[in-house]
């Protein structure tokens, strides 16, 4: 029997190796998720003695060992200053403690609306941190779940407010949960991290990503009569004429009735350029025959913008969804919202 069917045999027989990591992120999200269960989801919370937690960080935990090697070399070689320096050491992170839990201890937090975004674009989170009494320094905010893990940093002044920006990237489309937020501190001296959760109640509206490079948009119908009204060139042609207007170019007076006019004591007249024409685009899932369910909204994503910038008119025919034919932001906005939403 050859090396390597043995060593195939004896590595199937072993079981697979647990990461070192495993046990600590295991912990991390046993202690997340009994901490998320004590505070229901809320756009406002006030940070009590309940909801904030501290830990040592590692430069804290270095110091701590500093402290004990000091008191034990003071004890060895009997140093009255060695005493001094250690006691002095440790009542400064006493005090570091105090002063890092109470940074956080008494802020409330507010969510602001929270705008709609395409998938796969960035989504922001705008937060306002509010202190009733002393300011409050070095306090960052982050999204515990998402792509982004930048941490926004920012001071509160004493009785008023600051505003800190989390982002993060929306990979789905729909209505989707706000990810969790972090709320951190290690001020002043970094010995010590205070944190807490903020599970937000708001949701977010998460466009279909338009599709890149989509084809031109598909026909228009025009409809006779519309009540949208054109300014075409002028072509030579009167499409009517009209009273004429100061400011009207002269190519555009009807001379052949202007002498009549003025024998008459009339007035002048001018060639009226306006054709009362409707186009109406028709936006329909059938004209994206072919392709996935969201591949077809996203090209009916970007069909929708690219009418918008044409200043068009256009309806929007889904499955057991059709929506009348209309332009302007609120009629983009519905148009995406419905495709958002469909389901």
């Amino acid at each position: 029997m050859s090396a390597n069917v043995l060593h195939d045999r004896h590595a199937q027989s072993e079981p697979p190796r647990t990461p070192l990591g495993a046990p600590v992120h295991w912990v991390r999200l046993r202690f997340r998720a009994w901490s998320q269960s004590r505070q229901p989801p809320s756009d406002t919370q006030l940070l009590t003695q309940r909801n904030v937690y501290i830990l040592p960080t590692r430069a804290g935990f270095m110091f701590a060992a500093t402290l004990i090697v000091l008191l034990v070399a003071s004890l060895n070689y009997q140093l009255n200053l060695g005493y001094v320096l250690t006691f002095l050491l440790a009542g400064s992170g006493v005090v570091s403690l105090q002063i890092t839990h109470a940074t956080l201890r008494g802020l409330t937090l507010h969510l602001r609306p929270v705008a709609p975004v395409f998938a796969g674009e960035t989504a922001l989170l705008e937060c306002v941190l509010t202190s009733p009494d002393s300011a409050r320094f070095g306090i960052g905010l982050k999204a515990i779940s998402g792509s982004s893990q930048n941490v926004s940093w920012t001071n509160v002044p004493a009785g008023g407010q600051a505003n800190a920006t989390v982002s993060f990237v929306p990979e789905q489309r729909g209505l989707q949960p706000l990810p969790g937020l972090a709320i951190e501190t290690r001020f002043p001296l970094g010995l010590f991290r205070a944190w807490t959760f903020w599970r937000p109640a708001s949701r977010l509206l998460v466009y279909p990503r338009p599709e890149a490079g989509a084809p031109a948009l598909p026909m228009a119908r025009v409809v006779p009569g519309g009540g949208v009204e054109q300014r075409t060139p002028w072509s030579g042609e009167a499409d009517g004429v009209r009273t004429y207007q100061r400011g009207d170019p002269l190519k555009l007076v009807v001379w052949k009735k202007a002498a009549k006019a003025l024998e008459s004591g009339g007035e002048l007249v001018s060639r009226d350029t306006r054709a009362a024409v409707q186009r109406q685009l028709q936006l329909d899932w059938a004209l994206c025959a072919g392709l996935p369910e969201e591949q077809r909204l996203a090209r009916l994503a970007a069909w929708v913008l690219a009418a918008q910038r044409a200043a068009a008119e256009y309806a929007l025919q889904l499955p057991g969804v059709y929506l009348e034919a209309g332009s302007g932001e609120a009629h983009r906005r519905r148009c995406l919202e419905a495709l958002a939403l469909w389901k």
